[in-house]
């Protein structure tokens, strides 16, 4: 059974969370969420879009903080300090 949007959405946030000034990857993210991980990255990566969009997580793309209109490739993901764990 796949997690819905609300349980990947609060995967992210409780990642994230965990240490503020570090980042995860949506990999992780998905792994932790089920054993068939790979298909669910599109998910993961478009609920982080709307986390951001939300405030409550920063997309970094090399280590910086970009739009989340500007997501591709790599990318990793940090809790932002107005955001709520």
């Amino acid at each position: 059974m796949q997690p819905t949007d609300a349980e990947i959405a609060a995967e992210i946030l409780r990642q994230t969370g965990a240490d503020p000034t570090a980042s995860i990857s949506p990999n992780d993210v998905a792994a932790a969420l089920t054993p068939q991980w790979r298909g669910l990255l599109s998910r993961v990566r478009r609920i982080a879009v709307t986390l951001a969009q939300q405030g409550s997580v920063e997309i970094l793309r090399k280590g910086r903080p970009i739009a989340p209109e500007e997501m591709r490739g790599v990318i990793r993901l940090r809790h932002t300090p107005q955001g709520t764990p």
